[in-house]
């Protein structure tokens, strides 16, 4: 079988220009990056923001695993299957960042024949909203640091400083730094951080805003830092705003690209679900919705993360309402789930899916918390068996949901024709009563241990003494009525990813919490999780190249 790099550069692209004419699309509404890349203009949401919203489906999963499972890959392949069957159809995915594309994940273009296209471009460069949003934070931490030396009119406490600097790349000796050193034209001596990219609060800001306005109004809410008085210092009162939207002015449009068979996909956007609200921007997702009758997004890692953000924080803040769920797994991850090692995973053994299928149960349960109709779609491997199958088929089906195997990696749109009819069939004939988790007015921390509880299936929360004093720092603040972004690894339903399956008895551990104002929710970090990841040994970076005529090669 072909590599996925090799499948997408063996692909014939057509004009992007061309692609989007099926959606009503004319030349006048893109901004051109070439001939297969787009932003959509401002000028074009006006012009269809009175349509009728087509119907919302989330795609999501079970918890990672190095099985892999294919979310993205199900999300293209039911997006070409679902315009194979002749619906009007579009995908809305995450930008992929460059520390997951160096270090150890891979990029986020899908694989096999489900892949959106130009894939270099998408892992890369692509059309640099991610450096713009690295060039407006670090503006920021620029500005904020240059008050501080000319005076410190705002009488910033060099102690207090929460704004971190960032970088799109997997580079662990950032984590913590000392800046200001040398002489005194040099700046002040300070402890600094950076985080990655997409960990930066303007990633989120960028992804939750519905317009520049917006955007502004939430850039200036920022506080990157407290007073000697103890109160906050915000990106507004540092004259920063301004300067960090005119970096973002572009970067605030959705991108448009084509899957391998030209089915146009949003792609703007690109938290980490395990360190962010993980999902692709609201403007993305709104617009995707004017253009089309179904429209198939996705959330970061499992659905304890990435659907739990999507519904409580994107869904709250953006008035979006979905219609249905795909959750994803695969007969490996089960297993591997029910303590098979990676090495077996290609045997027949019923006995380890039984103890493994336990996480997609979780998932289910969880899912239908939020009132939302569930598919379950497997992504089949040639190496699972017909009784595994159906093993898994039957309990999905004992437990209220819609089941599918997808073969979109092999097969792409034609792979997908079995879960694309399963999608329309409960869009058609369920309803969704979709409600988020927790009303707006509970407190933090009681916040917390719902999420603990209810998604994880923990015993509820702990905390240290620092984030103990920061919930009621940021309630004091009134800041009580946000909702909570959880920072937690996303092998484990427990902050621990060493416990896999369902884990029973355990507590979670709040080792961090902070507020991002401008986003417009609390982080609470837990576990061992980083904001700024670091390489593995042997790097993907080790592998990828760029022969003598210009083709890369490498990348996955």
């Amino acid at each position: 079988m072909k590599s996925d790099i090799e499948i997408a550069q063996e692909a014939v692209l057509e004009p992007i220009k061309d692609v989007v004419k099926s959606m009503g699309i004319e030349e006048d509404d893109l901004e051109l990056y070439g001939k297969y890349k787009a932003k959509l203009t401002d000028e074009y949401y006006e012009k269809i923001k009175d349509n009728k919203d087509g119907k919302l489906v989330l795609v999501t999963a079970i918890n990672p695993t190095p099985a892999g499972e294919g979310k993205t890959t199900t999300s293209v392949g039911l997006g070409q299957a679902l315009c194979k069957m002749g619906k009007k159809a579009i995908i809305a995915l995450r930008e992929p960042s460059l520390g997951p594309c160096f270090g150890i994940k891979g990029g986020a273009a899908g694989g096999g024949y489900a892949q959106v296209v130009p894939m270099e471009d998408l892992n890369l460069h692509f059309t640099g909203d991610f450096h713009a949003i690295t060039s407006a934070n670090n503006l920021l931490a620029a500005m904020l640091d240059n008050h501080i030396q000319q005076g410190n009119e705002l009488g910033i406490d060099t102690r207090q400083v929460v704004w971190k600097r960032c970088l799109d790349m997997n580079d662990r000796v950032l984590r913590n730094v000392v800046v200001g050193l040398g002489n005194k034209l040099d700046g002040v001596v300070r402890e600094d951080h950076f985080v990655i990219t997409v960990a930066s609060e303007i990633m989120a800001i960028l992804c939750l805003a519905n317009d520049m306005k917006d955007l502004k109004d939430r850039l200036s809410k920022i506080i990157v830092a407290y007073n000697y008085k103890g109160e906050p210092v915000t990106a507004g009162q540092l004259n920063a705003t301004g300067a960090m939207a005119a970096l973002l002015k572009d970067a605030i449009k959705p991108n448009v690209i084509q899957t391998l068979e030209h089915t146009p996909a949003l792609v703007h956007g690109g938290p980490f679900a395990n360190i962010a609200h993980g999902c692709n921007s609201v403007r993305a997702t709104k617009t995707a919705l004017k253009m089309a009758d179904i429209v198939v997004t996705e959330a970061g890692f499992g659905a304890d993360l990435g659907a739990e953000k999507f519904f409580d924080i994107k869904c709250r803040k953006a008035g979006l309402k979905p219609d249905a769920v795909v959750l994803v797994a695969t007969i490996r991850a089960l297993k591997y789930n029910g303590g098979v090692p990676k090495a077996e995973l290609a045997t027949e053994n019923l006995e380890a899916l039984k103890k493994g299928i336990v996480n997609l149960e979780k998932h289910i349960e969880n899912l239908q918390k939020f009132g939302v109709p569930v598919v379950v779609t497997l992504n089949s491997f040639v190496t699972d068996s017909e009784a595994e199958n159906q093993f898994v088929k039957n309990f999905c089906e004992e437990r209220g949901c819609e089941f599918a195997l997808s073969r979109v990696w092999e097969f792409g749109g034609d792979g997908g024709m079995e879960l694309a009819e399963k999608v329309v069939e409960t869009l058609e004939t369920k309803e969704s009563n979709f409600k988020v988790l927790y009303p707006d007015d509970m407190s933090l921390k009681d916040k917390i241990a719902t999420i603990a509880r209810e998604v994880y299936g923990a015993n509820g929360a702990t905390y240290s003494p620092q984030a103990e004093k920061a919930l009621k720092t940021i309630t004091d603040m009134g800041y009580g009525n946000l909702p909570i972004c959880m920072a937690k690894t996303q092998y484990s339903l427990s902050d621990d990813q060493t416990k896999l399956g369902r884990p029973t008895d355990f507590d979670i551990n709040v080792r961090e919490v902070y507020i991002s104002a401008g986003a417009g929710f609390v982080v609470a970090i837990t576990g061992a999780i980083m904001t700024m990841p670091g390489l593995p040994k042997v790097p993907a970076a080790n592998g990828i190249d760029v022969s003598d005529d210009g083709v890369i090669t490498g990348l996955f």
